[in-house]
């Protein structure tokens, strides 16, 4: 048997390529996830919970996510029955005698400490939207935060849809945002598509934006959208820790090419520099290892689909007609 990634012999007892990585069983994976949330929304916890303890036999005991499933399966279970695990004695409430409510206050505390670690989205947001407040005026600086939230949440969205564990987005102002999950045992077309949702979004609100602009012709509106169209196109790019880099994994050495190819011809209908570094990034594609023998025409329909729009929006609303 051999990954059907990178193609690298595999053993019968291996949940994971040596070589690549990859999840040696991700269809099964896949079929799994699909049925265990598919039984969730039907309200049968039992078959759900038994979907989910199964797909993380699949997995590396000791990864996250197999961990995250076999949780999520217990929390099934005690839904179901209508039980909660009993508290555990915190032991330092024995070891420290008449010290010990102090112990009780700083563990109730640490979970309080939590909560205000979970609103990390919403403090890293604020300081986001108040960067480009400041560099820009109140309205710009709203909208293009709310734009790259819209993007983030693409991502989150498709993570969670897809029944996998995923943090609310985390923005650094100046830089940029991004959304942690746990990707283990997922295929690599899953990985493109969860990449490709942040842009899909982000396309969304920029024709929202430009949609806006042909109603009312202010000129905010049109700066917005071609801010947003240029960003996400940005973000195709397959480098570094742009969006692309993931989208382009199950594409095939054709598959690549064929991008390449449409985003230089893209540049010569619309001018747009971006799509020279699009196809510079596709090119360098080429020579990363491992390459699939067979890629995803889905990806590539979908990736192919993002670079028009976009490449339209920014057509479109140029900025030379905004002060």
């Amino acid at each position: 048997m051999n990954c059907s990634h990178c193609l690298a012999p595999l053993q019968p007892e291996d949940k994971l390529c040596a070589q690549c990585r990859a999840p040696v069983h991700s269809q099964q994976l896949e079929a799994l996830r699909a049925q265990a949330l598919a039984f969730e929304r039907g309200q049968d916890p039992v078959n759900a919970r038994n979907a989910w303890l199964a797909a993380a036999q699949l997995l590396p005991s000791e990864s996250k996510e197999a961990q995250w499933m076999q949780e999520h399966a217990r929390s099934l279970e005690q839904a179901r029955s209508g039980s909660q695990p009993p508290p555990k004695p915190n032991p330092w409430t024995k070891r420290l005698g008449p010290l010990a409510p102090i112990a009780l206050l700083l563990a109730k505390g640490k979970t309080f400490l939590f909560a205000l670690f979970k609103l990390k989205f919403l403090f890293s947001f604020a300081a986001f939207l108040g960067l480009y407040w400041a560099l820009y005026g109140a309205w710009f600086g709203i909208g293009f935060a709310v734009m790259i939230l819209i993007h983030e949440m693409g991502h989150y969205a498709e993570v969670k849809r897809r029944g996998l564990p995923a943090d609310m987005p985390v923005f650094l102002p100046g830089l940029g945002a991004y959304v942690k999950w746990q990707a283990l045992g997922v295929s690599t077309e899953t990985r493109s598509l969860i990449s490709l949702a942040g842009p899909a979004a982000g396309t969304l609100a920029a024709l929202l934006a430009a949609a806006l602009y042909w109603q009312t012709g202010h000129a905010l509106w049109a700066a917005l959208a071609h801010t947003g169209a240029w960003l996400n196109l940005l973000n195709l790019i397959p480098v570094w820790v742009l969006d692309g880099r993931g989208a382009v994994q199950p594409l095939d050495r054709m598959g690549r090419i064929s991008l390449l190819v449409f985003a230089v011809l893209l540049f010569w209908w619309s001018g747009q520099a971006t799509l020279l570094l699009l196809a510079a990034g596709m090119g360098w594609q080429l020579y990363r290892k491992p390459i699939p023998t067979e890629g995803s025409v889905t990806v590539q329909i979908y990736f192919a689909a993002l670079m028009v729009v976009l490449a339209w929006l920014l057509h479109i609303t140029p900025l030379a007609n905004v002060r």
